[in-house]
């Protein structure tokens, strides 16, 4: 009987080190050396403190802020412990009462907005917790930010256009705005009085 169980004894414990430690040893100091900042979760520090990171959405609610997309992680939204979609369908009475809630909410804080509404304001991501927003959906929140700033629509204008990121590799993806990073340069730029 040992005679047929070392063997896979032995095997089993190999390749526990191999796939368990080695691997994922050599993979994650690669990582660090290669791809430091995205290894270590894309975090944005100001005056030495951690704000954020890149690639997870957070809230802004004051009018002086770009607000992200809706979340549907966790129950107040934005939770990174919970991210994930609703997974509510289209005939959800649930889910049709939370995107006219945030088309009303829209509408209440940016009332000068004409035409649709784009999709990524009423609407959460699969993961809940989408860092950015189409150049649409910050087109729309324009002039609340500049007035709640006390600048004009066209000095805020070029920030918005400077941010906003075009398709990966020129063909992949959408054209976006990384809402967090957005805020950050309003600070620095348009500090609210």
């Amino acid at each position: 009987m040992w005679k047929q169980m070392l063997p896979a004894l032995r095997m089993t414990l190999l390749m526990t080190v191999v796939t368990g430690l080695i691997y994922p040893g050599v993979i994650t100091g690669l990582c660090q050396v290669l791809f430091r900042s995205q290894a270590n979760g894309s975090l944005i520090t100001r005056n030495g403190q951690v704000v954020g990171s890149a690639l997870i959405g957070q809230s802004f609610t004051k009018a002086e802020y770009f607000q992200p997309r809706p979340s549907a992680a966790g129950a107040e939204g934005y939770d990174a412990s919970a991210s994930g979609g609703s997974n509510l369908g289209p005939t959800s009475q649930k889910l049709i009462d939370r995107v006219k809630g945030s088309v009303a909410r829209l509408h209440t804080d940016n009332p000068a907005m004409q035409g649709a509404v784009p999709a990524d304001l009423a609407t959460a991501s699969g993961s809940g917790l989408d860092p950015h927003l189409s150049p649409a959906s910050a087109a729309v929140q324009i002039e609340r930010v500049a007035k709640a700033r006390g600048i004009s629509v066209d000095q805020l204008r070029p920030v918005v256009d400077q941010l906003t990121e075009g398709r990966d590799l020129g063909l992949l993806g959408e054209p976006r705005v990384n809402v967090l990073a957005l805020n950050l340069a309003l600070d620095e730029k348009f500090p609210v009085r």
